[in-house]
């Protein structure tokens, strides 16, 4: 799957307004167009998935997406449930990845999704944790679980999983999207109202933004699969998309990268 997903946390929860989905359907429009396919959400983030459904219906863009979306209930026993209202929601007849979103009632919704999975009525199945909680349990659960995916938070500023998760990730096959890239977009807001790409990044890798620069980081980790920003302008997107490019920093420049950011 490419590099760069995209999250609708946040920025595809816009109810019924038109034109605000009108809008979020040219995003992933520009997204497809550039050749992204991983579009990750949950149940969680208000009406995301209906504006995703409808963004597809409009689109006809249900063979270009790699669904990945969340199972979030406390009721252990409704893991099916929750799959089929969200494909109703999404207009897919199965998703990709599903994930157990925080770890909520994740030893039920684990069994019952590696159940799903060898029936075919999911591709792929992973568990999800954010803000940097609860790497212990995903340690274990990595250890001892045949999972596809983690999901976990991880960008230049939150590097708690370099220490033991994304190595486990490396050494038991497992694919790891890294979400808050942007720490919320606060931290790439920062940086774009006080200081500039550092020369050195657009003559070493042609970064010109700090999305590119930001973006490229994490996804040279070679434990990284995908890193999922989310945005809901159409230019950013081409900025997100473009951090896939090559040439990716190797270790001694992700180094001075870190260094760069620690330093302003």
């Amino acid at each position: 799957i490419p590099a760069i997903g995209m999250g609708t946390w946040i920025t595809f929860n816009v109810g019924g307004d038109t034109q605000l989905v009108e809008q979020r359907t040219r995003v992933l429009k520009t997204f497809f167009d550039l050749g992204g396919t991983v579009v990750d959400g949950s149940p969680m983030y208000g009406s995301a998935s209906d504006v995703v459904g409808e963004a597809l219906d409009t689109l006809g863009a249900h063979d270009r997406i790699f669904a990945a979306t969340k199972i979030w209930t406390r009721d252990e026993s409704e893991t099916r449930q929750a799959d089929e209202q969200s494909r109703q929601r999404w207009g897919v007849q199965r998703f990709d990845l599903l994930q157990v979103h925080n770890l909520l009632g994740w030893q039920g919704h684990l069994e019952s999704l590696k159940e799903m999975k060898a029936k075919g009525e999911v591709r792929y199945i992973g568990i999800t944790t954010s803000h940097g909680r609860r790497h212990d349990q995903c340690e274990r659960i990595m250890q001892e679980h045949d999972i596809d995916f983690v999901q976990l938070t991880y960008n230049i500023t939150q590097r708690q999983a370099e220490e033991r998760l994304l190595p486990l990730a490396q050494e038991k096959g497992i694919a790891v999207i890294a979400n808050r890239p942007y720490d919320g977009g606060r931290l790439i807001k920062g940086l774009q109202r006080r200081h500039e790409v550092p020369g050195w990044a657009a003559e070493a890798f042609g970064c010109r933004t700090w999305a590119d620069f930001l973006l490229k980081f994490i996804v040279s980790h070679p434990a990284v699969t995908c890193a999922i920003p989310a945005t809901t302008r159409v230019d950013h997107v081409r900025e997100n998309l473009a951090a896939a490019a090559r040439p990716l920093p190797d270790p001694a420049f992700r180094a001075r990268i870190a260094d760069t950011i620690r330093s302003l």
